[in-house]
């Protein structure tokens, strides 16, 4: 017995998220089973699209993106990469933890930057939203996978919706941010000549905000991508799944590889949400300036 143990109770705190959790699942269980199966839909919809296809195909498609992104060498790389995933028999599984990747992150930035706008432009939200996405940021992601395989059961869907969680704040904060650091002249300027605030925010902050964003745009997916490699431990597949199924193995082989297309993976999401931020009129016109 601790010293403490004599002097501070127990609080019960474990007991009773169970608690909760499980009177959310039993009177939300209609719901969840809806969610389920549109988060099913649409991963497999998506996973079908770059499977489908032959490797070259997709490939060429990808390294075009990374072309029209940053240029000849960056589709070169991807080319060369996604060969290196395509000769260790890794494609498939590549391709579906990049279907599970887009499908979370497009979720949480659906919700992570209507929600950073709303936070902008209220700073009671914002108090409110802070320590919430203090908390999302550093919980450790094995927590999130408990109770979504307890509503979800295993597979890609309790993987997604753990994905959407911890990856939801990049996208929160730095849409907020973005705002907040447009020019209050600017804002003040756009009022003067009548504007209405939907219009100030349209054509005036979010433009400004435009690379900001995107570098939250390019962390939500990053932490995306981690987070969907943890998500093998419950059954989400792809080349999470090798990864687990290496280390319980005490494979090194088959975790090098898994591992290495998922390095290749990073690299050209992150090379390519990072140059798309770079090309917007926007950012080329602050670059000049600030030139």
């Amino acid at each position: 017995m601790s010293a403490t143990d004599t002097f501070i109770p127990r609080l019960p705190l474990g007991d009773w998220v169970d608690v909760f959790v499980t009177w959310l699942i039993a009177t939300f269980k209609p719901f969840f089973a809806v969610v389920k199966d549109v988060l099913l839909t649409c991963y497999d919809a998506l996973a079908s699209v770059l499977q489908g296809p032959p490797f070259v195909v997709v490939a060429l498609v990808l390294a075009a993106l990374a072309f029209f992104a940053k240029g000849w060498r960056l589709a070169v790389t991807t080319l060369v990469g996604f060969v290196v995933i395509a000769s260790v028999d890794q494609w498939d599984n590549a391709m579906a933890t990049l279907a599970l990747v887009l499908v979370a992150s497009v979720i949480a930035l659906a919700i992570g930057i209507p929600l950073g706008i709303w936070a902008a432009r209220n700073d009671k939200v914002s108090r409110v939203v802070r320590p919430v996405l203090d908390f999302m940021q550093t919980m450790p992601g094995f927590v999130y996978l408990i109770p979504m395989v307890m509503i979800f059961l295993t597979g890609a869907v309790p993987g997604i919706v753990a994905t959407v969680v911890f990856a939801l704040a990049p996208g929160v904060r730095f849409t907020e941010l973005g705002i907040r650091q447009v020019d209050s002249e600017v804002v003040e300027a756009g009022h003067a000549f009548g504007s209405t605030p939907g219009r100030i925010l349209r054509q005036i902050q979010l433009p400004l905000a435009m690379p900001t964003i995107m570098a939250g745009v390019n962390q939500v997916i990053m932490l995306s991508l981690s987070m969907v490699v943890l998500a093998g431990l419950v059954g989400a597949g792809g080349l999470g799944g090798d990864v687990v199924a290496a280390l319980q193995r005490i494979n090194i082989s088959l975790g090098f590889e898994a591992g290495l297309s998922v390095v290749i993976l990073a690299v050209f999401l992150d090379r390519v949400t990072a140059a798309l931020s770079t090309r917007s009129p926007v950012a080329k016109a602050l670059a000049a300036t600030a030139v």
